[in-house]
């Protein structure tokens, strides 16, 4: 081999070791620089319900800060000072120095509460939940309005508040008998006592018995003991 030739490939040599050495040193380099990002990264938590105070502690000893909105936002479920959303969203991985953007919740809005006497229950609640306004309490009562009609409120219209309580109306329970035992009694006369209390009276003239006048009731439904109320029909059979 001659020398020139010798030199050369001696040359190549070298550039290709150098070559080598420095695509492992950047490989090297970037797994390093990764890993150290990585490293400087955490979890964001989560900072809704808490104080702007406690939030800043927080994140500071986890090397993040804290950037408060100036635009506060109303929200009847968080109280007033608290945070009530956050960004990035809680569990989101970040690098440490990256602030981490809240919104503090001013309160319940300030609304005036709409008249709801009169109204169909499930409408009253339809206006109420697109209102953001709760219910306290439901109160029912038997009455002669309208079934599931609001009878009452507390408090009153157009006064400010977030919370309301409802009376509503309930259909009556109709008013109910425990049946006697009419065998033997005059059909008419048995007619007559039932009708007197509201009730339903069918009478039918069935069977000719001996010894039996006619008109003598024979069989009753329901039978006696039985609970009737005034909306049922008591069917009298009674002899010809």
């Amino acid at each position: 081999m001659s020398m020139p030739f010798a030199r050369v490939w001696k040359l190549g040599q070298l550039l290709a070791l150098v070559a080598a050495l420095g695509v492992t040193f950047l490989a090297s380099f970037f797994v390093s620089m990764r890993v150290a990002l990585r490293a400087r990264e955490v979890s964001v938590p989560s900072l809704t319900g808490v104080t702007v105070n406690d939030a800043t502690a927080t994140l500071g000893d986890m090397g993040l800060t804290l950037q408060v909105d100036v635009n506060g936002r109303a929200d009847a479920r968080i109280p007033a000072g608290r945070i009530m959303q956050q960004d990035p969203p809680p569990g989101t991985r970040a690098r440490t120095q990256r602030p981490v953007r809240v919104w503090v919740s001013t309160g319940p809005r300030a609304i005036a509460i709409p008249r709801m006497v009169g109204e169909p229950e499930r409408t009253a609640r339809i206006r109420l939940e697109q209102s953001d306004i709760a219910i306290a309490a439901v109160t029912e009562v038997r009455s002669g309005y309208p079934p599931d009609t609001i009878i009452a409120q507390s408090p009153e219209a157009n006064t400010v508040g977030a919370r309301i309580k409802l009376l509503v109306s309930r259909s009556e329970t109709p008013l109910a008998y425990v049946m006697p035992d009419l065998a033997g009694a005059d059909g008419e006369d048995a007619a007559d006592a039932l009708r007197q209390q509201g009730l339903r009276v069918a009478t039918v003239a069935t069977l000719t018995v001996p010894d039996v006048a006619p008109g003598t009731v024979l069989h009753q439904e329901p039978a006696a003991g039985a609970r009737v109320a005034i909306t049922d029909i008591v069917s009298l059979e009674v002899s010809r």
